[in-house]
């Protein structure tokens, strides 16, 4: 009975060395400096936008992409549509991490953050576009919160509009980091 419960003993300490290097995912941490794990989708850039928050420089066969349509609606509202590829929305409450091709997009007005969106599309309110000529903007983010970009320039479509009529009022501000999304839902103006 003593041989079986040395065998027992060897076994229960040797299982956790020979299964230990199975629990890493690639061991490239333990070769960095900062033991950092290593990006798990393209590479962070120094550059940032005006929010501060990094580009993820990803390639060009790779990267997502956009395009923004504005349409004016009956009601003096705008209508937006992304068109997007390689990319799709992330649900809301995602994990706060870059995945390949998923994420939200930001809406800009002159440069000003309207919105986070999690859909393709949304109605800007005619009050956000006051009369005169403007460029909305649609930018791509990872869920980590970082800018999607290729060739360090950020992945965006911005489309001139013209509004006319429209009741004059302040330019938007720039809105908190797409972490800090409580609602992403579009919603009308």
């Amino acid at each position: 009975m003593s041989w079986t419960r040395g065998l027992l003993a060897a076994l229960v300490v040797g299982l956790p060395l020979l299964l230990g290097p199975a629990g890493c995912a690639t061991g490239e941490a333990h070769g960095r400096k900062d033991g950092e794990s290593p990006s798990p989708v393209g590479r962070l850039l120094d550059e940032t936008d005006r929010e501060g928050r990094h580009y993820r420089e990803v390639g060009k066969d790779r990267a997502p992409d956009v395009d923004v349509e504005v349409t004016p609606d009956a009601g003096g509202s705008w209508d937006v549509r992304l068109t997007v590829h390689n990319f799709r929305f992330s649900a809301p409450g995602a994990q706060r991490e870059a995945v390949a091709g998923r994420g939200l997009a930001c809406l800009f007005v002159d440069g000003g953050q309207v919105t986070r969106l999690r859909a393709p599309e949304y109605r800007l309110a005619a009050r956000l576009v006051p009369h005169g000529t403007h460029h909305v903007t649609a930018r791509l983010y990872a869920d980590d919160g970082t800018v999607w970009a290729v060739h360090g320039k950020p992945v965006e479509s911005t489309a001139d509009i013209t509004a006319s009529g429209a009741e004059t009022a302040p330019a938007p501000t720039p809105a908190a980091s797409p972490g800090d999304v409580t609602s992403t839902t579009p919603t009308v103006g």
